[in-house]
This record gives C-alpha cells, structure tokens and sequence, in this order.
C-alpha cells in the first residue's frame, strides 16, 4: 500500500482513542486508555516510549521522531497560569462588589453583574460553537486576552478621573456593566480556545488549566482577606481594595498574553499540533471541507458524543451556583465570626477546589459512569445544606457548614478535571477543539442556571 504519511503514536502519555483510522493516514496505538481497547501489544519497547512522525511517498518509513519533553515543566506552568488569568476578571468585578454596593447604593449589582456577565458569554459561546471550524484559536484567544486588558482598565480609570469615590453617579454604573460585558465576551473567547485547545493534548494540560482556575479563586480570596485586614471598611478603604483587585488582574493578564504567545513555540506544543494537522489535512484530501450541512451534521455528532459530559459539568455547576456564593454569604451566620464567617466560607470553598482539581493530577478516575454518577449524587448537597438553616441546633454551628463547605469546593474540583479531561478523549482529535467548546458551554448553562436559581433563593 503506498501512503503519504504514517503516523504511528505510542506515547503513553497521549491518551486519545479516536484520531483516525482512514487512509492514506495509518495511525496505531501501542497504549490506547478510556475508550479504545488496551490490549494492543505489537510494538516492541522502543515504540512505546514515544510517538513517531514519519513521511514517505511509500511504505518505507522514514527516522523516528522522539516526544519532546516538558522542559522545566514551562507547558504545564503556562497552561495553568492561563487557566489562572482568564476567570481572574470575573472575580475582580465581583469580589469588588461591596464598593460597587457602596458608590450605586440604588441597584443590585452582584445579580445585575451575573446576570450580564453569563448571557453575554452564553451567547458568544453558542456562536463559537457554531463558527469554530472558520476561526483560528490563536487569533480568537490573544483578542480574549486583550479584551480583558481592556475591560479591567475600565474601572480603575474611570474611578480616578470621573467617580473618584462618589456615591450616585449611575453613568459610570452602566459603563462599568458594559466592561463586564465585554470581559464575558473575552471569557467566550479564551476559555472556549484554551479548553478545546488543551483537548488536543496530554490530560496534564488540561489538569493545569482547570486547577489554574482553581488557583484564581484562592489568589481573590487571599487578595480580599488582605484588604479587610489591612484597609478600613469604609469608602476609602472600598476604593483602594477595588483598585487593588483590578491591578493584580491587569498585571497577570499581561502575563498571560506574553505566555499564551511563548506555548506554541515550545517542541512540546508544537510536536502535538503537528499530530493534529496531519489529521486534519488527510481528512480534507479525503472528504473535503466541513461546511453548510456536512459541518451540522458533525456538530451534532460532537455534541451526542459528550452530551453526557456536558450534563455531568452542568450539574456541577447549577448545584455548586446555587449555594455558593449566594447561601454562604446570606443564609448562614456567625455570633463568634460575624463578618469574617463568609470571607473564611469562600476561602474554604476555593482551597478545597484547587485541592479537588490537582487530586486529578495524582490519580484520575477513569470510570465515565462513576464520574457522571458523581455529578448526579452531587445534588445531595440541596438537603444537607438545607439542614444547616432548618435542622437541629448542632447542624447550625459554624462545623457542620465549614465541612460542607470544604466538600462541596473538593468534589466542584475533582469531578469538574475529570469531565473536562475526559469529554474531549472521546472525539477524533481534529474536533477535539469544537468538544470542549461544546462542554465550556454546557458549563456556562450551568452557571447561568445555578445564577437563576439562587435568585429565587430555593434554598
């Protein structure tokens, strides 16, 4: 048989089942994990070590190319600095919410912000969806990414030269929503980029991304006990906390783009693009281009395939949106702690979040069904947490809510890095891309609806 390319992966860090397996592209795994049948054992030892890229005009191959190795481990440094910095302006606007409460007393800003952050990012993320295959990742993540640079320096500029602190000036109200607009906007376009982008890689990746946005909540949280210790709780305190948060948003997004623009020159990323496009390329000589109903059709093949996932992350998110941080800050309270109870909560919640996401790093579960059921057992936390309003004395104390708390932060985290690692393992790795922008907006679905139904205080 005369081919064009045969690639052969057998880097047993590369766990993706389902490249291909048409011509003139021969792909053979030694080690295939999840889905694909692990019994393969017809590669000798020196195959197994690593994955080969080999171009012949026949069925002469031609020398092997070794997997480049993560030096200074700078990938996995990278990817979930980046998971770190694109929920970081989310958590600038809303962690400031009590100067914004303070200089437009009139309005409910923390619903007004959820509401206008989620729908706009909703809607960018079903036309992502829809548009993917004509767009570049690149191009669409550095836009992101300096979007959010814009968004950020909204606040802070507008505070010193028209607000400075005064209470009533409700123009600067709307153009502070319409930032936050443009920052959901700009978190379509990244997280969207870099989930997808992350599925076309070894699971680490995207370990590091979702424990990076882990990471971001537990730098807020430390940032805002920071403040209430160090700064006054009145208007010029408010100010300068707000101030802070953005600054340290600002910085780390320049960060960002400077990193996002280093990772697809490292041998790593590029080895792993480069499995990519000669997929890719053996699929348009083969069948053409995906356009008009040809690409329908297989955005709803993506979509059957992790529908499941994408129930399993958006359960996750409505049950942990409709407790968190609406209850923890409302509902429940402490004589011994007074305002500090909620501070701690949310802390709690976040550090047991990046514990759950980094577990993954040391022992994944491989179980689709266990980790499906998981989100569904998950709905559990509704009675419990009801019990510490209603419930016997001892369920009210501040213990029982802590631990509750913590757990409901540790399985947020563990089962979010399972299925986001998972879903896009069960595509062909040129649509690896579109599945977990599909799973980013069921994540956003869920979002949205633990949003609602914390509005109506259900719990």
């Amino acid at each position: 048989m005369s081919c064009n390319y045969i690639l052969i992966i057998a880097d047993p860090e590369f766990k993706h089942p389902k490249l291909t397996n048409t011509k003139p592209t021969i792909i053979c795994f030694a080690r295939q994990m999840g889905v694909a049948d692990k019994s393969s054992d017809q590669w000798g030892p020196a195959e197994s070590e690593s994955s080969l890229l080999l171009s012949t005009a026949d069925t002469t191959l031609g020398p092997r190319r070794k997997t480049p190795e993560d030096t200074f481990h700078l990938a996995y440094i990278i990817y979930f600095t980046l998971g770190l910095g694109f929920l970081l302006p989310w958590n600038a606007f809303i962690t400031a919410v009590d100067y914004f409460s303070y200089i437009y007393p009139e309005v409910s800003v923390d619903r007004i912000f959820s509401v206008s952050y989620m729908l706009v990012e909703l809607l960018c993320l079903l036309l992502i969806v829809f548009y993917a295959h004509k767009s570049d990742a690149y191009v669409r993540i550095n836009v992101g990414l300096a979007l959010f640079v814009v968004s950020l320096l909204v606040v802070p500029i507008m505070d010193a030269v028209y607000i400075k602190g005064r209470v009533g000036f409700y123009g600067g109200f709307y153009v502070t929503v319409t930032a936050l607009a443009l920052s959901g906007m700009a978190d379509a376009l990244v997280q969207g980029g870099l989930i997808g982008a992350a599925g076309e890689l070894p699971e680490r990746y995207m370990q590091a991304i979702v424990a990076g946005t882990a990471g971001s909540g537990v730098l807020v949280s430390f940032l805002r006990i920071l403040t209430k210790a160090v700064y006054t709780q009145d208007a010029h305190g408010l100010r300068n906390s707000a101030n802070l948060y953005f600054a340290v948003g600002i910085v780390v997004m320049g960060i960002c783009i400077v990193f996002y623009n280093v990772a697809h020159r490292l041998p790593v990323i590029k080895y792993y693009s480069d499995l990519k496009t000669v997929v890719v390329n053996e699929q348009k000589e083969e069948r053409g281009s995906l356009t008009g109903a040809r690409w329908r059709s297989t955005l709803w093949d993506i979509v059957g395939s992790v529908k499941w996932y994408g129930i399993g992350i958006f359960l996750i998110y409505a049950v942990t949106l409709s407790i968190f941080p609406g209850y923890i800050t409302e509902d429940v309270h402490s004589a011994i702690l007074k305002d500090w109870y909620s501070i701690l909560l949310i802390t709690g919640f976040n550090v047991f979040d990046l514990v759950g996401k980094s577990l993954t790093a040391v022992y994944l579960l491989e179980n689709d069904k266990i980790a499906i059921g998981g989100c569904f057992a998950r709905l559990l936390f509704f009675p419990l947490f009801l019990g510490c309003i209603h419930g016997p004395i001892f369920f009210r104390t501040e213990i029982p809510v802590l631990i509750l708390t913590c757990l409901l932060g540790l399985t947020n985290g563990y089962l979010t890095s399972v299925v986001m690692i998972m879903a896009p393992k069960v595509v062909q790795i040129n649509h690896a891309e579109t599945a977990g922008i599909v799973i980013v907006l069921f994540l956003a679905i869920g979002l949205a609806t633990g949003s609602i139904v914390a509005w109506f205080w259900v719990i």
